[in-house]
């Protein structure tokens, strides 16, 4: 909604939007939905049922948002002669040509689903997938069908034959089929109007692991992707103007609940393919590429094990180049001292070049063993795949610890050096990913620091024998002692200053939603703690509440790069401490997954990380402050210049990299 961002980003970042919202109905949504199901089969009304209500209310809302940010969005491309067209405004020409395309291009990937008696429409319909409600009408009888509109097959974007220079006309996928309705039914069907209404459906994430006691995860976690495309729907969103005929036999074929959502919207849907918009017209319409920056402690260097011996790199993508990363374990898959490497993947790149680093090594007699895990929502398909493709290499596979989720992304190497074993390890905030990468802000420790490579040792046997009793004294790591290794370091902060000393904590996270730590903030602002807080995602804590949080701020920045990092500073009088982290500060961080927050202990690196996080708190431009009634304003610049911490923070790397 911010005139201020280039048009082609705006209409990118409804795809955001919409991809959010869907994940926040298959999840959240789908776990309140499940609360009240159980509570009222023994016999309880629970709050989840007012809570459904108001999810409801509040999506209708944010929805007509929505759609009147998106017509905003198509007017200023039109005014920069880009014209998203729809069907009934195409010109003859480009109706003409719309069907031989269709013919030759389209209509391959079409397999209308009539719905009968025969077909259950709820166990073959596809989870999020955008569907054209076809309705075929013969005098006063009726034939519907569904017909997946095929993004899998074909970019959702179409450009349209120039008429003149300047004019760039586009077509959305979905009214392609629109024109080409007729060729699809004609020869099966005898009708005399053919109309189509677009609707998706959405379905609980929720896995069932139920199973054989000697069933592998891996066996469970594949059952459980199958039974996705059946499992519960929590929200149909339809044309708004669909006949209510046309509703009522999509309800009832596909048994939609009166506590699952109906959300009457736009007749477009699967906004996330707006992600993918072309990058057509003036360059000014889309951000100006920033390039990456080189380490100019690893650049050119074709031993990064020399250097990391020496001295601690800190990496900050997407400012840094996560090349170094990918060559760094080029050159472990290739250096004839490297003896074994560890590794935990979470999230990796479709076409990555760390599994192939991985595969690499292992081809070169090197002992190498990856953590994956199988439970990262919406990417279990993948990593199960990526799984069998490094265990038929010859890599050890390992599935992290039942009931605990792997979120660290740890890196362990072991050379041969003068005839001792010496560990090198990458400790991060963000995936082995390249492509998340280029997106998402996040940093790397790279260090051959004996004191925490011994303890990332630990951690890779903690996943194999979790029942050991571990003791880590420099790495946080959850469940064993993250959260409490946090409220001690907020205990200290709290005795700095009932003793009058300065006492500060400056926090970066994804989302502060634990309600002990919560707590433990509200008991640091009484005892006068100043509290910064950068949140992008879901806050439960409430700032600036006289006699609980006065001393607390909390902002969040949405800007071109998803901000991703975790990174604590207590300041400690003067002495500060800083740290990175996988966790944030939620209970299924600090709880239900292994997490591992590292000590910045070079003191040149810890200057720079409170420079780069205070930049952040002076930023005038994309910075939001959190509220009480979630009105969120940006932050008011006054007098103060323009500070854009993404911008600010590139040209901060840029100028401590070319020093």
């Amino acid at each position: 909604m911010d005139k201020s961002n280039p048009i082609i980003e705006r209409a990118r970042f409804l795809g955001i939007y919409s991809s959010n919202l869907d994940e926040f109905y298959r999840v959240r949504v789908s776990d309140v939905r499940r609360r009240k199901i159980l509570h009222r089969e023994v016999g309880l009304e629970p709050a989840s049922g007012k809570l459904l209500r108001q999810i409801q209310r509040r999506t209708v809302e944010l929805n007509l948002e929505f759609e009147a940010t998106h017509l905003d969005v198509i007017r200023t491309l039109a005014r920069h002669d880009i014209f998203l067209e729809n069907e009934e405004q195409l010109t003859e020409e480009h109706r003409e040509w719309l069907k031989r395309y269709f013919h030759s291009n389209i209509r391959k990937f079409i397999c209308p689903i009539v719905i009968s008696d025969k077909v259950n429409l709820a166990e073959v319909i596809a989870d999020d997938e955008t569907y054209l409600v076809a309705e075929l009408r013969k005098a006063d009888q009726y034939i519907y069908s569904l017909i997946e509109v095929p993004t899998d097959h074909h970019r959702r974007f179409i450009e349209l034959p120039k008429i003149t220079k300047r004019k760039k006309p586009l077509v959305l996928l979905d009214n392609a089929i629109r024109v080409g309705l007729p060729e699809i039914f004609e020869g099966y069907f005898d009708f005399d109007d053919v109309q189509a209404w677009s609707m998706k459906l959405t379905r609980d994430a929720q896995y069932d692991l139920s199973g054989e006691i000697d069933d592998s995860l891996m066996d469970r976690l594949s059952s459980g992707l199958k039974q996705r495309l059946t499992s519960e729907p929590t929200r149909l969103v339809h044309d708004r103007d669909m006949p209510d005929r046309v509703l009522v036999m999509l309800k009832r074929e596909l048994g939609i609940a009166g506590i699952d959502a109906v959300i009457p919207g736009g007749r477009y849907h699967n906004m996330k393919d707006f992600l993918s918009f072309p990058s057509i017209g003036r360059a000014s319409l889309r951000y100006s590429q920033l390039q990456p920056i080189p380490s100019k402690a690893l650049d050119g260097q074709r031993n990064y094990f020399s250097v990391l011996k020496d001295k601690d790199v800190l990496l900050h993508y997407p400012y840094h180049d996560f090349y170094h990363v990918t060559e760094w374990l080029r050159q472990a898959a290739t250096d004839p001292a490297v003896e074994s490497v560890r590794i935990s993947l979470y999230r990796v790149a479709s076409s990555s070049l760390v599994i192939k680093s991985l595969l690499d090594a292992v081809a070169n007699g090197k002992d190498v063993s990856v953590v994956v895990e199988l439970q990262a929502r919406f990417d279990e398909e993948a990593n199960i795949q990526w799984s069998k493709v490094l265990t038929d290499a010859g890599v050890r596979v390992t599935f992290g610890i039942a009931n605990l989720k792997v979120h660290s992304k740890l890196c362990l190497i072991t050379r041969r050096e003068d005839g001792q074993r010496v560990r090198y390890a990458h400790i991060g905030t963000g995936n082995f990913n390249e492509k998340t990468a280029q997106m998402y802000t996040d940093f790397s420790l790279l260090t051959a620091r004996p004191e925490i490579t011994a303890e990332v040792r630990q951690v890779f046997s903690f996943f194999n024998a979790p029942y050991r009793n571990f003791v880590f004294r420099h790495l946080w790591v959850s469940p064993v002692d993250q959260r409490k290794k946090i409220i001690q370091q907020i205990d200290r902060e709290i005795g700095l200053a009932e003793s009058g000393k300065s006492a500060k904590i400056t926090l970066k996270v994804n989302n502060l939603a634990d309600d002990d730590l919560i707590t433990k903030l509200y008991e640091a602002s009484r005892a006068g703690v100043v509290v910064d807080a950068c949140v992008r995602g879901m806050c439960s804590l409430i700032p600036g509440v006289p006699g609980v949080s006065d001393t607390i701020r909390v902002i969040s920045i949405v800007d071109r790069f998803l901000e991703h990092p975790r990174v604590m500073i207590f300041h400690n009088d003067g002495d500060p401490d800083v740290y990175i982290s996988s966790a944030d500060w939620m209970t299924r961080n600090m709880d239900n997954r292994v997490e591992v927050t590292a000590p910045i202990y070079d003191n040149n690196l810890k200057k720079i990380m409170i420079d780069l996080i205070d930049l952040q708190f002076k930023d005038t431009v994309k910075a939001r402050l959190i509220d009480e009634d979630q009105s969120n304003p940006y932050v008011s610049r006054g007098n103060r210049r323009k500070v854009r911490c993404q911008i600010n923070t590139y040209e901060y790397i840029k100028n401590i990299e070319s020093v």
